[in-house]
């Protein structure tokens, strides 16, 4: 059973998580598409996001994510047999920033705030993670970003930064819980260092991974949105 009581700290991933990154992606590439008189299936879109997203952060952990993103619609181009684009590959790389929070992002971290000490585990640069931080209206205590630390998730050292952040506000690891959609970025990595962590399957009805990749694990809880979170956590508050 989910307790929230059992923990002082809840991380959260952001995109694909409090951010519908699914929904910037295709609000950015759909559209583009269109403006060619082309289309593409969604779920080829995203699903072939994933794999490319993934080579390049792993071929360049210390790139910005705005240039991986670049990269990554050059990719996607070639993927989609579609002509390249210069200045649509730098405008998507921009686009961070205007992916729109999910529904109940607002509110849930309006809730949590002040309740636990908040943070956001991210895998992309400071100003992107800046500008979706003011559209959730609500800041984290603190954040660790790609940029920050030269890494990409699933790679351990947003972890690890994590805790040593916890770690000197007095909390220890068995008091985080950390919440995330993707199970191949975060829930594998938190397994494997014995972090708690709570799935959000964000996807719970829809088929395919979608932009991120294929993988399994087993949280120690899950939810399927942060609606549901919320809710539980009054439950067991009232």
């Amino acid at each position: 059973m989910l307790d929230l009581h059992h923990y002082r700290a809840l991380t959260f991933d952001c995109y694909g998580t409090l951010i519908d990154w699914e929904r910037g992606i295709l609000g950015f590439i759909e559209p583009w598409l269109a403006s060619r008189r082309l289309s593409r299936d969604p779920t080829r879109i995203l699903e072939a996001f994933s794999e490319v997203e993934t080579r390049r952060q792993q071929a360049d952990p210390a790139a910005r994510y705005p240039v991986i993103l670049q990269r990554c619609f050059n990719d996607l181009c070639e993927r989609l047999d579609v002509a390249p684009d210069a200045e649509a590959a730098r405008a998507f790389g921009a686009s961070v920033g205007d992916w729109p929070p999910f529904p109940d992002t607002p509110a849930a971290m309006a809730m949590f705030h002040g309740r636990f000490v908040l943070g956001i585990v991210s895998n992309v640069d400071d100003a992107s993670l800046a500008r979706s931080i003011a559209a959730i209206g609500t800041a984290p205590d603190f954040t660790v970003t790609a940029e920050a630390i030269r890494s990409y998730k699933p790679a351990r050292a947003h972890f690890d930064r994590m805790l040593e952040v916890l770690a000197q506000r007095g909390i220890g690891k068995h008091e985080v819980l950390h919440v995330a959609q993707s199970m191949y970025h975060d829930i594998m990595p938190c397994r494997e260092l014995g972090i708690a962590c709570c799935w959000v399957d964000r996807r719970s009805h829809r088929t395919g991974h979608g932009a991120t990749p294929e993988a399994h694990a087993v949280p120690d809880y899950s939810v399927t949105s942060l609606a549901e979170l919320v809710a539980r956590a009054r439950i067991q508050t009232d």
